[in-house]
């Protein structure tokens, strides 16, 4: 059995990641709420803060969701005014 360290989630960053989840289509809802959290946090914890913060979950996205969605991820970012740019794979 693993554990999860809890983390801190800065509010308006949080705020915008419920916005997008709620937005993605509901078959793919929950998965993508579960893998990016977890990354987000994984990010958050490997710079070192006890806060996930914008840029952990934006590269989240980038990360866990797959290719084939990545140009409704960009639309979705860019609704909730993520600052997505900076961290998307060149």
């Amino acid at each position: 059995m693993t554990t999860q360290i809890q983390l801190k989630w800065e509010s308006q960053s949080l705020e915008k990641f419920n916005t997008v989840i709620r937005k993605i289509p509901l078959f793919h809802r929950e998965i993508a709420k579960q893998v990016v959290t977890k990354k987000a946090a994984l990010n958050a914890q490997a710079r070192g803060s006890d806060t996930v913060e914008e840029p952990d979950i934006v590269r989240a996205f980038f990360s866990e969701v797959p290719k084939a969605f990545y140009s409704l991820m960009i639309r979705l970012l860019d609704e909730v005014k993520f600052n997505y740019r900076e961290h998307e794979p060149k």
